[in-house]
């Protein structure tokens, strides 16, 4: 078990800054390099303090092919490729829970991303502080049977411009024509996001920017502006 953490009934801002400094002091707390892996294990609770958390999936599959009745060879295990899951932002918790043959992994999306790790039982001297952390995996919750319902569209550009719309709408900030979303992300990330190529990707981006659906913003980034939801009903 750790060592005690002070107790805080204050308001929940306080409370995270009392846990900023209790994990500071009890060496919990750690900024990461820009797509450096962040070291987890199952049965801790993390909080991304500042920057962005990309998580990420990959699967091993085996296939069993029956020769006779009486036997049976089984294919080698298949390394699937890493599959981008989404962000995680600052202010936000995360846990990395998986089975096999699935397996979770977390990096750092941009640089000087500080984490704070604690167990989950550090949290019952924070009740207030617990609510919100599991209010948040709620909405996370929420958030992902939107993932779903997009991944689910026919369509490799309506996927492609509902997974965009996701990430802007939960994590975009305020620009000149629209929301953008912060965090660089790749053709070839986007492409793993919504089962498709990097090729293919890259091609749909430009139909989407031709069509006003989407816009480039500062170094790479992508942005939504006001009024596309209207020009894609159009």
């Amino acid at each position: 078990m750790s060592s005690s953490i002070p107790s805080d009934d204050a308001r929940p801002f306080h409370v995270w800054q009392r846990i900023l400094d209790w994990a500071q002091e009890h060496y919990r707390c750690r900024t990461f390099s820009k797509d450096e892996r962040i070291p987890t294990r199952p049965g801790l609770l993390y909080l991304v303090q500042q920057g962005a958390v990309r998580l990420v999936g990959s699967a091993q599959v085996s296939a069993t092919l029956k020769q006779q009745k009486s036997s049976s060879s089984r294919m080698p295990l298949v390394a699937a490729e890493e599959a981008f899951l989404g962000f995680v932002g600052a202010g936000q918790p995360f846990e990395i829970v998986a089975q096999p043959p699935f397996t979770l992994q977390s990096f750092s999306h941009v640089d000087h991303t500080t984490i704070v790790w604690l167990y989950w039982n550090d949290l019952d001297t924070w009740p207030h502080f617990r609510r919100e952390v599991l209010d948040a995996f709620r909405r996370q919750h929420q958030r992902k049977l939107l993932w779903l319902s997009t991944l689910g569209q026919r369509r490799t550009i309506d996927r492609l411009l509902g997974f965009l719309t996701l990430l802007v709408d939960e994590y975009g900030e305020p620009c000149e024509n629209g929301y953008y979303l912060p965090f660089p992300l790749t053709h070839a990330q986007i492409g793993s996001a919504i089962g498709s190529t990097r090729v293919t990707v890259t091609r749909l981006m430009g139909k989407l920017r031709q069509r006003g659906l989407i816009q480039s913003h500062g170094e790479n980034l992508i942005s939504i502006p006001f009024g596309a939801s209207l020009k894609q009903q159009g």
